[in-house]
């Protein structure tokens, strides 16, 4: 591990779509009222924001796993390796808890808006302890996965959050992070930013017992201060339909830099170099602690639990804000 953004081999803990809308439903109750100008106006703003979203979407590329490039990511990999050292002071601790090959499915919660630090820093982090040889993917939202300026994640093994593309990595013998808790999560406002939110999201736990691979939770803090991140804006990305069209289930509003305001923080945003720490905790084998035929809940319940009490440890060792 090179210096600045140290990793330690151990962790501390041993043991411790919306169903589819039928047509026109949702029309007919925004509609209700309007004159036959006024319905045939909102049905063709309706399409063309259909249009709009189709175009989105239908730019996230199918995961292709051979776009990860190993070769890219030895190459710059010591310039972001200091860039996040200089930055973030990154810290990312309990690798030695990932086994060491085959398929892996690690359990994040992460922060930050769309720019997600403590993914960068991990996945640096991964990349240097097991090699950049090691298959390593991390799911995405769509609309990040398909903006060109951000194509060079895909080098790094990024695709498109699907279930389908969390199959393919895993029938490829990859190690596969995932983020249960979504657009929900990452921007929750920053006096939340020390709380496990996966919203009930469970498809994590039938993936792992469908491939009996082992789940490594994966807990970071330090991401929700890299902004004053104010209000996840659901009730305004409802009524602009934005979960429909781009299943964006948030309009986030923040406060950062160099926006001052920043709504939907689709540009982005210059993070504050707030402290990244990151702790990945050992490998849970469901089937052997919890019998052939695991309870969803009950595994749901448990690693929820345990990564919420790491990230209060986590959140204990903290001074102050930003600083760490």
């Amino acid at each position: 591990m090179q210096e600045g953004l140290t990793a330690h081999p151990a962790g501390r803990n041993g043991r411790a779509e919306h169903p589819p809308t039928p047509p026109g439903d949702g029309a007919a109750s925004r509609t209700s009222g309007l004159g036959a100008a006024g319905l045939g106006a909102a049905r063709l703003l309706e399409r063309a924001a259909r249009s709009v979203a189709g175009t989105v979407v239908s730019r996230a590329p199918r995961a292709d796993l051979d776009e990860r490039d190993p070769d890219y990511i030895r190459e710059h990999l010591p310039l972001l390796w200091l860039a996040c050292s200089l930055w973030y002071r990154g810290e990312v601790r309990g690798l030695g808890n990932v086994p060491e090959e085959g398929p892996v499915l690690l359990v994040g919660n992460h922060s930050g808006g769309n720019m997600t630090p403590d993914t960068v820093v991990f996945t640096l982090a991964f990349s240097t302890h097991f090699g950049v040889e090691r298959r390593f993917h991390q799911l995405a939202h769509n609309l990040v996965v398909s903006m060109p300026f951000l194509s060079f994640l895909r080098k790094y093994g990024m695709v498109a959050a699907s279930p389908e593309n969390a199959e393919r990595g895993l029938a490829a013998g990859a190690a596969v992070l995932v983020y249960p808790g979504g657009d929900r999560e990452v921007h929750r406002p920053s006096w939340q930013g020390d709380r496990i939110d996966f919203g009930w999201r469970k498809g994590w736990v039938r993936l792992a017992m469908d491939h009996d691979v082992p789940i490594v939770p994966v807990v970071s803090i330090g991401g929700q201060e890299t902004a004053l991140f104010v209000t996840r804006g659901e009730r305004i990305a409802s009524a602009l339909m934005l979960d429909r069209l781009f299943r964006l289930k948030v309009l986030p509003v923040s406060i950062g830099l160099p926006w001052v305001l920043n709504v939907g923080d689709l540009l982005g945003h210059i993070p504050l170099p707030a402290k990244i720490t990151v702790e990945a905790l050992p490998a849970i084998h469901l089937r052997e602690e919890f019998g052939a035929d695991p309870d969803l809940d009950e595994v749901y319940a448990y690693v929820t639990r345990l990564m919420q009490d790491t990230l209060d440890a986590l959140a204990a060792e903290r001074r102050l804000p930003v600083l760490g």
